[in-house]
């Protein structure tokens, strides 16, 4: 019994970093983007703090890249473009704490109850948890640090400001490397572009190694 013990242990365990290498985001884009929109050139819209910063500068390429994908083309200064898409992103940071109860056996241990097939016609005194009565409980707490992301991208119309696309993504997880979750933000905030207008959507995307 004890072996198949270990082995539900080692497939949770796989179950749960599977389940670690997904980057969940809650995106949300208002967009009143024109069906007939041919010139789909633009260029960045800047501050000037984000022009001399480097993480900046390694977001936009990736910004750039999925541009790109969808067959935006970047403009310099002559001619000029028809969209300017400016980006904006933020991480905090958290400690969590969580108390859990825990059913625990008094004669093997925490959390291990041993065999009780009552279907089969077979059980053994010794092993079946509620014999001697309910299992002990226990709390166990567990603390870590949680990581809230946002970014904010935005496509307006260079001739009068007009706003033609903005997107929010929002995402949280345990990983506190901003440079390796945000290509996967940048790709959820437009998935299925330009997609439904003020609607809430939940996007998971796997995680490379």
């Amino acid at each position: 019994m004890r072996y198949w013990v270990r082995l539900f242990i080692l497939m949770s365990c796989v179950v749960l970093s599977a389940c670690s290498t997904m980057i969940q985001s809650e995106v949300t884009a208002f967009h009143d983007w024109p069906k007939d929109l041919q010139d789909k050139s633009y260029a960045f819209a800047q501050t000037r703090e984000q022009e001399n910063n480097l993480e900046y500068r390694n977001y936009q390429n990736l910004l750039r890249a999925e541009l790109q994908r969808l067959g935006f083309v970047e403009h310099g200064s002559a001619p000029p473009a028809r969209l300017k898409v400016s980006m904006e992103y933020h991480m905090d940071a958290r400690d969590v704490r969580e108390v859990q109860p825990v059913a625990v056996d008094p004669w093997y241990g925490p959390g291990f109850y041993g065999p009780y097939w009552p279907h089969y016609g077979y059980y053994h005194p010794f092993y079946y948890p509620y014999w001697y009565g309910a299992p002990m409980i226990e709390y166990r707490e567990n603390r870590y640090r949680l990581f809230s992301r946002r970014l904010q991208i935005g496509i307006t119309r260079a001739s009068d400001g007009k706003k033609l696309y903005d997107v929010t993504v929002n995402s949280e997880g345990t990983n506190g490397s901003l440079a390796a979750v945000m290509p996967y933000m940048i790709r959820s905030a437009f998935a299925e572009f330009p997609g439904p207008s003020g609607v809430p959507r939940k996007i998971s995307l796997k995680m490379e190694d």
